[in-house]
């Protein structure tokens, strides 16, 4: 059987050009010694299965057959070090994009996009178990998805980490050093890994794929060096000649500061993507002229969080006005709006910028962000209040300042069990005190005093878009009230 399995993996190999017929037997040979095997019988493959399921049956040979214990961590390691056995060298990736970006950028990154997803690294069978959905808002649709890709860690996993050796190589998920790394218990395997270089502001960056792809074609484009995220007009320079280099993309930086910033801020990092967010099919609300900059299309956005819009024919000035913009904003302080910019020495404002192509204009969002918290909320002011953390109590990061909500797996359980639970006509008091659907009582209750209607799944996926959309008025420095719209004009014309 395992030797179907590995001739049926040589096909998917050739047939998703991974492989060329001449390499066959050298890709055979690769994966007999990842499988310890010193023996080869030439058995009949099955044809047209997904590659999802080829690993999975090569994994359950190897469980049998005591190579790998029945472990979803040492699953992966496993299938990702057969997978590379039929994954071309990076230097041939990279050749190929770059005869694909002398056709067009676009061409060259929806051929990389399907070469991740053909060589597993982008699980697309874990990507299609998403949820994922419009929600409607006074400030248009929200885009909700419930994230079922990235796996949850197996506990005896989590006990066996605990004994093994401390490594800080890679020192962080996104260092060059991942290209090819096997992974361990602790580490995600990387054997397939490719990515691109290219240069942003004289320095030498990467572009790869996001293996767990929040939105379509979502790529990490990260420093060479491992340094700390630090906001800066460089960081708008690069923003704007990556856009530049591809127009079809969108992208755009985690705020530099914890709190308001994304999960890993000790590496220069931005996301990005050919994908319309909500926020960009937002309008402006009020135009305004910065003094500085004329030339420069400037405005607030309608939207729950603070984002000023500036759009330009030039990225020079554009990043110019940006910097003037985001130095201004750094220490400029409000106390009608709780807003201050600094506690002593340590810093509370930044912002969150995206830039993008309009046609031949360059254009950039700037969201403002302040992460400081008090006695009443401890961890952050501008963060989801205690009242929505049953839905989402993470970071508000780059992709969800822009209206994709990323939703914590557990909701999909959650709101199964919460339609059948609310079935009982004793629901209250069996629902206050569930040790799993507890912390959706006050939520619901709120619902069924609103809404006379039966609350089942399309109710609750509604209940969870009108939740994300407070989620992200919280977020927003300014308040949509009459209050913070004052202020933020006040702000605006300290420009």
């Amino acid at each position: 059987m395992i030797f179907s399995l590995i001739n049926e993996l040589l096909n998917y190999g050739i047939e998703n050009n991974l492989i060329e017929k001449d390499e066959v037997i050298y890709s055979r040979n690769l994966i007999l010694d990842s499988l310890n095997l010193d023996d080869w019988k030439d058995e009949t493959p099955k044809t047209e299965r997904d590659i999802e399921i080829i690993l999975l049956d090569i994994c359950d040979w190897a469980i049998k057959n005591n190579l790998i214990s029945n472990s979803p961590a040492e699953m992966e390691l496993l299938d990702t070090k057969i997978m590379n056995c039929i994954t071309p060298r990076p230097k041939t990736v990279i050749d190929k994009f770059k005869a694909d970006y002398a056709v067009s950028p676009e061409v060259a990154t929806l051929n990389y996009y399907n070469f991740s997803k053909a060589t597993n690294y982008i699980r697309d069978a874990r990507i299609k178990r998403n949820l994922h959905w419009y929600s409607p808002t006074p400030y248009g649709d929200l885009e909700i998805t419930i994230n079922l890709a990235k796996p949850e860690k197996d506990p005896k996993d989590i006990e066996r980490e605990k004994t093994m050796p401390k490594s800080s190589y890679p020192s962080c998920l996104l260092c060059l050093d991942n290209v090819g790394y096997a992974g361990r218990l602790n580490h995600p395997a990387r054997s397939t890994h490719r990515v691109i270089p290219m240069t942003l502001k004289s320095e030498n960056w990467h572009l790869q794929f996001s293996p767990y792809v929040y939105y379509n074609e979502h790529s990490i484009v990260f420093c060479e060096e491992h340094r700390p995220m630090k906001m800066s007009k460089d960081t708008f320079d690069r923003l704007l000649e990556f856009v530049e280099q591809f127009p079809h993309y969108c992208i755009g930086s985690n705020a530099d500061l914890p709190i308001v910033g994304g999960s890993i801020l000790s590496h220069d990092h931005y996301q990005a993507g050919k994908h319309t967010f909500p926020m960009e099919k937002s309008n402006i609300e009020n135009s305004f002229t910065l003094k500085s900059f004329p030339e420069i299309e400037c405005g607030i956005v309608k939207w729950p969080i603070s984002v000023i819009r500036i759009t330009a024919d030039d990225k020079e000035t554009l990043a110019k006005a940006a910097e003037h913009i985001f130095n201004s904003w750094k220490n400029y302080s409000d106390e009608s709006v709780q807003l201050h910019s600094h506690s002593g020495d340590i810093p509370h404002n930044t912002v969150t910028p995206i830039a993008r192509r309009v046609g031949k204009k360059f254009q950039m969002d700037l969201a403002l962000r302040n992460n400081r918290t008090s006695d009443e909320h401890p961890m952050g002011i501008f963060h989801p209040h205690s009242e929505v953390h049953n839905i989402k109590k993470e970071n508000i990061g780059l992709i969800e300042v822009m209206g994709l909500a990323i939703l914590p797996g557990r909701l999909a359980e959650e709101m199964k069990l919460l339609e059948i639970a609310l079935k009982n006509q004793n629901w209250k008091e069996s629902l206050k005190n569930d040790p799993t659907l507890g912390k959706h009582f006050d939520w619901i209750n709120e619902i069924s005093s609103r809404r006379d209607v039966v609350i089942d799944n399309e109710v609750l996926k509604e209940e969870i878009g009108r939740t994300f959309n407070t989620v992200l008025e919280h977020a927003g420095v300014f308040k949509r009230d009459t209050l913070g719209k004052e202020a933020f004009q006040k702000f605006m014309n300290s420009l």
